[in-house]
């Protein structure tokens, strides 16, 4: 196989970056598409690779603002040329699904969502005080066509693999396609079991609307508990003029300093509706439990202890036919996006301690490993190509 994997950017090591490391593990010798490569901020493996960028890095200081270029972003991925590659692998949260693709290929595409920015989370990103006002007046006209291109372009894709059946159901509300699910790995061997109670809540996460940091923030407040958030990104400022003393901002980390972190935390704290959310598990990896709302992808990695009526839980504790079995919780939900609701939340929490046992914690993260991802995905392209050369009659690898 003459293999191309196509990724959105390459601006950082967060958790589609870790999918497409594994990606590079098991196709050494492909070659990457992105619209945007920064060198430095990836793993050794991905910056080892050949990799093929857009014209956007040649802009001056792109990296700080190349989402808001966002409208030209189809037309940048339908530039790439693959000709004489017959595997394409997109790994897409925005575009990359929509490269073109050389007749005959094969165009598997792991998804992590279709484009937010557009479609669900529209109103979290350019809703009234999310945007200026001619942020929201350009995207009111540029969201419907970005939104056709974006159906149009899912034809070009042969197979969706999403990573929660959260997303799968979005696959299939906004591309009319069914998608098979492989949940992304949680790298467990980075992460140790924490001893005690904890020092302190943490969350671990990008500064964004959708991610509703300020729940954490304003319930840690009111409880006056010590909360550490690790990360940064555009509502910043914002969540730090909510923070009461209690509250730190750490930045981003390495991911030693993260891993201690986690380590120390009583527990993290999760009020974001995810498309999967991988913290949840790292938490879980070093043992400890998971305060989350429950929609999204949290109801199929946390095993809570309070689970919603409606969340499809079997008695092997598979919420939503989340991976591996679970012999206790692992967490609790709380079941509206409120202040209040987090802050009883955590009371529950406290009031459970004995409930979460750091083996059973570790045992659930470990179902989600790093090798049962890799396993998985290549089980799966290799279904799929020998369906593929049955098919079209292309040489076998």
């Amino acid at each position: 196989m003459r293999v191309a994997l196509v990724h959105d950017w390459l601006t950082g090591m967060r958790g589609g970056e870790r999918c497409l490391d594994l990606f590079c593990e098991l196709f050494p010798h492909a070659t990457i598409f992105t619209l945007l490569h920064v060198p430095g901020t990836l793993s050794d493996r991905i910056e080892h690779m050949r990799i093929e960028r857009s014209g956007l890095g040649r802009l001056p200081g792109i990296s700080r603002y190349y989402r808001s270029l966002l409208p030209v972003f189809p037309w940048l991925i339908e530039r790439f040329d693959l000709a004489g590659y017959n595997l394409i692998l997109s790994s897409s949260h925005c575009v990359a699904k929509g490269v073109r693709v050389p007749p005959g290929a094969l165009h598997i595409a792991y998804v992590y969502t279709p484009m937010r920015y557009v479609w669900d989370l529209y109103a979290d990103y350019f809703g009234p005080g999310r945007a200026g006002w001619l942020s929201r007046i350009a995207m009111a006209l540029l969201c419907p066509p970005l939104r056709r291109w974006d159906q149009r372009s899912a034809a070009r894709v042969d197979h969706f693999v999403a990573i929660s059946r959260h997303v799968a159901d979005r696959v299939k509300r906004h591309y009319g396609r069914d998608a098979s699910v492989i949940y992304p790995p949680v790298d467990a061997g980075r992460f140790q079991v924490g001893e005690g109670s904890g020092e302190f809540y943490l969350v671990v996460s990008a500064l964004a609307p959708y991610k509703r940091v300020d729940l954490a923030i304003q319930a840690c407040n009111v409880l006056r508990r010590p909360l550490r958030i690790v990360g940064s990104g555009q509502d910043e400022r914002k969540l730090r003029a909510l923070a009461g003393p209690t509250v730190e901002f750490l930045g981003w980390r390495s991911d030693a300093e993260v891993a201690d972190l986690y380590r120390r935390c009583r527990a993290l704290l999760f009020p974001g509706v995810e498309d999967f959310g991988i913290t949840p598990l790292e938490a879980m990896a070093s043992g400890r439990p998971v305060v989350a709302y429950a929609r999204g992808g949290a109801l199929e990695t946390v095993v809570p202890l309070n689970p919603p009526p409606s969340d499809g839980a079997g008695p092997d504790g598979r919420p939503n036919g989340g991976e591996g079995r679970a012999s206790g919780p692992t967490g609790v939900f709380f079941h509206h996006q409120t202040v209040e609701a987090l802050i009883g939340g955590i009371q529950l929490l406290e009031a459970s301690d004995g409930c979460f046992a750091p083996k059973v914690l570790r045992d659930r993260a470990l179902a989600f490993d790093r090798q049962v991802f890799k396993g998985k995905i290549a089980a799966f392209v290799a279904e799929r190509w020998t369906e593929h050369v049955k098919r079209t009659g292309e040489s076998e690898c």
